[in-house]
């Protein structure tokens, strides 16, 4: 069975896609970070290191259950024959990691998709020429700013995913914060790339986000004014880290992330 975390009635559940290193050394993703820094990331996670000196990645997507639904954010890596082929260790696991948590993926209802990265969107669409939304009874939910600026983030991504997920009616373009069906929030996070979005789920004093790429290594948890070399504004993407990271100031806050090592890590700690 899949980790998962219990916010309230909601169950969080985190489905590994697969594994691998980066393709460039972390010094080059993070340019500016300190001897000092690193040194505090990998004892917070010292498994992102592999024993080559590589940063090693986890892929992952999250479910998120509730009383009214399921909704999975972000598709994970893909098939054989994914966009994200040509860089992340394919074919990933999500099919089988749905299984094992239980969920049928005509039970899911929402996907919310990040943002348009090809290790985030990899199951949404697959059947190649005959190409077909993965989730056949899910609304895609996609800022309207990331679908504006595809030609800048991943042009090929158009043919591939987009356009068959508006020809069978599925995407949905969303302005900013909007409140889904079974409850949970989604927040505008751009900086990363201009539309990326963030998933909250809240009960009580607790509050869980799944971050997407928000952040993407221990060291922008511990040091969030740190900048990613990947993110296209970085002065957007570290107002939007903080913005999140400040909720820990009045709540328990979770973190979903879909690269660290442990799937989930409370703020602060």
């Amino acid at each position: 069975m899949p980790p998962s975390l219990r916010i309230g009635p909601y169950t969080v559940t985190a489905l590994t896609d697969g594994e691998g290193p980066f393709f460039s050394p972390r010094a080059e993703a993070f340019p500016d970070a300190t001897a000092a820094q690193w040194s505090a990331a990998d004892r917070f996670d010292p498994c992102a290191l592999d024993a080559e000196g590589r940063w090693w990645l986890r892929f992952r997507a999250f479910a998120i259950r509730g009383d009214r639904g399921v909704t999975l954010v972000d598709t994970g890596i893909g098939p054989a024959d994914s966009p994200a082929a040509a860089w992340a260790p394919v074919p990933g696991a999500l099919p089988a990691e749905l299984a094992a948590a239980g969920i049928e993926p005509s039970e899911v209802d929402t996907v919310v998709l990040t943002h348009l990265h090809t290790d985030h969107v990899g199951w949404a669409v697959v059947g190649g020429e005959e190409a077909r939304p993965f989730f056949p009874n899910a609304h895609y939910l996609l800022q309207r700013a990331e679908f504006d600026a595809l030609e800048r983030i991943n042009p090929p991504l158009r043919s591939s995913v987009i356009d068959p997920l508006r020809a069978s009616g599925r995407l949905r373009l969303l302005d900013g914060e909007a409140a889904l069906h079974s409850g949970e929030r989604l927040i505008a996070t751009p900086g990363h790339t201009p539309g990326h979005q963030s998933v909250l789920v809240e009960s009580g004093g607790e509050l869980l986000a799944v971050t997407g790429d928000l952040l993407v290594h221990a060291i922008q948890l511990l040091h969030p004014d740190l900048a990613y070399a990947h993110e296209m504004d970085p002065h957007r993407a570290r107002a939007s880290r903080k913005r999140v990271l400040g909720a820990r100031a009045t709540h328990t806050l979770h973190l979903a992330t879909p690269h660290l090592t442990e799937p989930f890590v409370v703020a602060g700690r």
